[in-house]
């Protein structure tokens, strides 16, 4: 089908490096176990609509300038580095508050919000681009009739699955929290954690190197 082998491995595999956390994972945990299942769904949806951009990139050729090109690499790397830490610094120096009720609106513009920094955490990592370039031509027959358009099914076939692991993701972290939402000191310290992590992945991005 499109001219794609192997199928079920692909699966398999693209199940196995879902598992692996990362800044998407940690967003989701983050938003999720903060702010319920409706926050963690949206930060998934972002950054599910930040992996289709890298799979349409790579599938038209435009992620290759990331892989062929240091300049292009550096730049996107700088960028992501600096909303990583950005991300992480904000958690990290945010003070205690009360829960107070918000309008529908503003829980509207709260996700949108969620949703929107979600995407730019995933399409701002030029390694989730070359992750692409790496591993999906390895499943795409040489005698394709469209190789884009096999890129682009497997490329959603592996969105799909992230979609349901981060959904996961969301739901478990979510339900734990319902259990210590009551206790500011524990919230607290989960938000300063996550803060903290944000910042380690934006210095490991800001030293990772194109290959």
């Amino acid at each position: 089908m499109f001219g794609v082998h192997d199928l079920w491995l692909f699966v398999i595999s693209g199940i196995a490096l879902n598992f692996i956390p990362g800044p998407d994972s940690l967003y989701i945990i983050g938003r999720s176990a903060s702010q319920g299942f409706r926050a963690g769904s949206s930060a998934a949806l972002g950054i599910g609509a930040g992996t289709l951009v890298h799979i349409l990139a790579a599938a038209f050729g435009l992620s290759a300038i990331l892989a062929t090109s240091a300049i292009a690499f550096t730049v996107v790397k700088i960028i992501g580095c600096v909303y990583l830490l950005y991300i992480g610094f904000s958690m990290l120096l945010s003070k205690k508050s009360d829960n107070t009720a918000r309008s529908s609106d503003q829980q509207k513009a709260s996700l949108s919000k969620i949703c929107y920094q979600g995407f730019l955490t995933n399409v701002l990592n030029p390694k989730v681009a070359l992750f692409f370039l790496a591993f999906v031509p390895q499943f795409i027959s040489h005698d394709a009739p469209s190789k884009a358009l096999a890129f682009i099914f497997l490329g959603v076939v592996f969105n799909v699955n992230g979609m349901v692991w981060c959904h996961f993701l969301a739901w478990s972290s979510s339900t734990l929290s319902v259990k210590i939402k009551h206790n500011k000191l524990i919230t607290h310290a989960l938000n300063k954690l996550t803060g903290s992590l944000f910042i380690g992945f934006g210095l490991k991005l800001a030293l990772s190197k194109q290959s």
